[in-house]
């Protein structure tokens, strides 16, 4: 009887999500939302100090790099697409504004469309009449700055974890952050249903085009959207949200006073400062007594609040490269402003191409480094990799597996 070494093939084993960064020598973690906000408003104030349409596309493309190379998998990871479309429909709406409420400032003339005449209270608004080139092209910066601002900030609810980001609010706003957190996951909510209810649909054979496909989609995205709010209102009711019974009344007056007081010394301060004919008092020293009024009626309502916290986000390494790299590109832009702002603004009339400039380059490079300095985010679905094929499965010898197996035959 010969013997004869049994050949297994390998079994495919899923890698978990940090093993495929091994060679990395980075393991995969969730970076804290406050750093990707703190990029993100860094390059919306970048976008917000011009109407160039070339810096503002390369800073669309510089967010657009950064979400795809370290976003995760989670549902609001999911929605910058969404805001992508809604960018362009803005610009497109920008654009169609201006042709339709008088276009025709300009040398260059394009079309001729016959005017509405309107009545004698409506005078200085125009319905239709000549288009100008320089008019649309106005419209089409200011649209592309308008849309470039909300793209960096879809780029921060795409990346950021709205959950995580209600530890870094302080006590006494949990209540306003926890509404704004449940706004934030709306719209990624949705696209995750829509997707769902699609992929349910073509599993079924149903299909994908037309108005019964949109009245197919619409119904059960609806009745989702429903369940999952009431999920998340029995949720909210169970954890004690909105309970202020063992706070006393007059502690609550005081706080409600002190902090309403801190806002209007703020807006009444920051009018001081805007306003040059207003007394020095209500400029300055109102806007620090404000901020101090405010700032104190807030941590009077934080005691108030007792939270647990596990596992507290910290500011690491990585953190404070991703919120100094937003800063940086904003003063960037800023300086790049002072130094040559013609190019920044560039005029429609006359025509002219815009151009670049060193500072606005560096002030892109530099928005676009956390693609490579923050870490990769974990993923629940690894894709999984086989493991190393023995000699034994590819034909080669192996001595062992054959010593093994006629060691019994020798003690017979």
């Amino acid at each position: 009887m010969t013997d004869r070494a049994v050949v297994r093939p390998p079994a495919r084993v899923s890698v978990r999500s940090g093993a495929g960064y091994a060679g990395t020598g980075r393991l995969p973690r969730g970076l804290h939302p406050g750093a990707w906000w703190c990029w993100a408003l860094g390059l919306a104030t970048a976008a917000s100090h011009t109407t160039n349409p070339l810096p503002l596309a390369m800073i669309v493309a510089a967010a657009a790099l950064v979400v795809v190379r370290r976003r995760g998998d989670a549902p609001w990871a999911l929605a910058f697409r969404m805001y992508l479309v809604l960018g362009a429909v803005i610009v497109a709406m920008r654009v169609l504004f201006r042709l339709v409420f008088g276009g025709g400032q300009g040398d260059h003339v394009l079309l001729h469309l016959p005017e509405i005449p309107l009545p004698a209270w409506a005078a200085g608004i125009r319905l239709f009449g000549p288009v100008a080139a320089e008019q649309l092209l106005g419209g089409f910066y200011d649209g592309l700055r308008l849309a470039t601002m909300l793209v960096c900030l879809g780029a921060a609810n795409a990346l950021a974890n709205p959950k995580r980001l209600l530890k870094a609010v302080p006590g006494a706003l949990y209540a306003v952050s926890t509404a704004v957190v449940v706004a934030l996951s709306v719209a990624p909510q949705l696209v995750e249903s829509v997707l769902r209810v699609r992929r349910a649909r073509r599993l079924r054979g149903a299909p994908g085009h037309g108005l019964r496909a949109l009245r197919g989609i619409a119904l059960p995205v609806l009745a989702d959207a429903l369940d999952r709010s009431l999920a998340l209102a029995a949720a909210m009711d169970s954890r004690g949200y909105g309970r202020t019974a063992a706070v006393p009344a007059g502690q609550r007056a005081l706080t409600g006073a002190l902090v309403l007081a801190g806002l209007v010394g703020v807006c009444v301060g920051t009018y001081g400062l805007l306003d040059a004919t207003v007394p020095g008092y209500l400029g300055l020293p109102m806007l620090l007594g404000g901020l101090a009024t405010a700032v104190a009626g807030m941590l009077l309502a934080g005691r108030q609040v007792r939270r647990s916290r596990y596992r507290p986000d910290r500011w690491r390494a990585a953190e404070l490269a991703v919120a100094g790299c937003g800063l940086a590109t904003a003063v960037v832009m800023t300086m790049a402003g002072t130094v040559d702002p013609e190019r920044l603004y560039p005029p429609v009339s006359p025509l002219t191409w815009p151009e670049l400039t060193p500072l606005v380059v560096l002030a892109v490079l530099v928005a676009v480094t956390p693609a490579w300095l923050a870490p990769p985010a974990p993923t629940t679905n690894p894709t999984p990799r086989p493991l190393p094929v023995p000699p034994s499965a590819t034909g080669g010898t192996d001595h062992t597996s054959r010593r093994d197996t006629a060691r019994p035959e020798a003690h017979r």
